[in-house]
């Protein structure tokens, strides 16, 4: 086993552990694939956390040992895509990337797919893939969308490596720590999350999902006739929230 999870309450953590580098194989892909797919199907989990074991290597992406035994770029990675998430098509539960060292290439990509990022002080981001002859193909996409192109262009282009504070200020890393406190602030973020509506949190992710590529006039309409809106504005919860306030009480969310 290459994947290890533990269950905190409404909190899935899940910590890659493939020493020495935690580079990720097309087993280790479907593995974390069908993490995922458990996560996002039980009820009873809000949150999860993905980090990496040890703490120089956050993931080193594409297992280039595998690549070199004959294992192809285009390998089945799974039905969540590489790393196990990002192309799953439905995600209505936040992910937090809890980078504790070095994300290269997939790992990276990896990262910028949660919905979420915070990093170790020391940890670094880059692409090196142009140097191995292929693509980043999904940081070809998500870099120009974080990044300013001629930043996006550089990285992609060069391989060079951004550190923590640094993607930071780009807003990249909603925040760094220090190591030994990776954890706790990866842990505190979910604890906040799960204090919303989970009908509510579901509706945020995949209106914003559905609608990043429109103009306002056309996101506004398509977010009213999307179905997770639908069932955010008429769940149980929507009359529960301002009930709640009104009664100066904590609410009691039920999901439905």
């Amino acid at each position: 086993m290459s994947v290890t999870t533990r269950r905190d309450g409404a909190v899935l953590e899940v910590v890659l552990d493939r020493p020495k580098a935690n580079a990720i194989d097309a087993a280790t892909s479907r593995e974390l694939g069908a993490t995922f797919a458990d996560f996002m199907a039980d009820a009873a989990l809000r949150v999860a956390i993905l980090t990496g074991a040890g703490e120089r290597f956050f993931s080193a992406g594409w297992d280039l040992g595998a690549a070199a035994d004959g294992e192809a770029f285009e390998s089945d990675y799974g039905p969540g895509g590489f790393g196990g998430f990002a192309e799953l098509p439905a995600r209505p539960k936040p992910i937090i990337a809890a980078v504790n060292g070095l994300a290269v290439g997939g790992g990276f990509e990896i990262a910028m797919a949660a919905d979420f990022l915070v990093a170790a002080d020391h940890a670094e981001f880059f692409l090196p893939e142009v140097l191995r002859g292929v693509i980043a193909d999904a940081g070809t996409v998500r870099l120009p969308r974080l990044l300013p192109q001629h930043l996006a262009r550089e990285m992609l282009l060069t391989g060079r490596r951004m550190g923590a504070a640094e993607a930071a200020r780009w807003g990249i890393v909603l925040e760094v720590v220090p190591a030994e406190r990776l954890m706790d602030a990866a842990r505190g973020l979910a604890a906040r999350l799960c204090a919303a509506a989970p009908l509510s949190v579901a509706a945020v992710l995949e209106v914003m999902r559905a609608t990043e590529a429109l103009g306002v006039a056309d996101a506004m309409t398509a977010m009213r006739r999307h179905a997770a809106y639908r069932a955010c504005i008429d769940s149980l919860d929507a009359r529960e929230g301002p009930r709640a306030f009104a009664e100066k009480r904590d609410p009691v969310w039920r999901g439905r």
